[in-house]
C-alpha cells in the first residue's frame, strides 16, 4: 500500500521561504513521476509542480521562478522549495504520484492529509 506523508508547512510572512517534504513508502519511489498539488479555500486543487523519475521538472506559471521541486530517491522523499511566498500561495499542499497524459499530468492514487501553508502579514 502506497503511503505519502507531507510535512513542512507553516505560517510565514510574504517574501518568506518554506521547504515541504513528501515521504513515500510502499512503492518503488524511484520509478514514479511525482507532483505537488495545492488547494486553497474555495478553489479547486491544482498541480503546481511535477518531477519525472529522471529529474525533469514542470511548473505552473504561477510558481515558476519561485518554487523548485526536487527528489532524493535514496531517501524516498520529494521536496518543494518555496521562495518569495505570496498570500495567494496560501493553501493545503499535497503530493501524489502522477502520470503523463498527452501534455498534462494526471494524479493517481490516494491523497494524504496534506500540509498547511499560510502566507500572511
Amino acid at each position: 500500500q502506497v503511503q505519502l506523508v507531507e510535512s513542512g508547512g507553516d505560517a510565514v510572512q510574504p517574501g518568506g521561504s518554506l521547504r515541504l517534504s513528501c515521504a513515500a513508502s510502499g512503492t518503488i519511489f524511484s520509478i514514479n513521476a511525482m507532483g505537488w498539488y495545492r488547494q486553497a479555500p474555495g478553489k479547486q486543487r491544482e498541480l503546481v509542480a511535477a518531477i519525472t523519475s529522471g529529474g525533469s521538472t514542470n511548473y505552473a506559471d504561477s510558481v515558476k521562478g519561485r518554487f523548485t521541486i526536487s527528489r532524493d530517491n535514496a531517501k524516498n522523499t520529494m521536496y518543494l522549495q518555496m521562495n518569495s511566498l505570496k498570500p495567494e500561495d496560501t493553501a493545503v499542499y499535497y503530493c501524489l504520484n502522477v502520470v503523463k497524459d498527452g501534455n498534462s499530468w494526471v494524479g493517481i492514487g490516494s491523497w494524504g492529509q496534506g500540509t498547511q501553508v499560510t502566507v500572511s502579514s
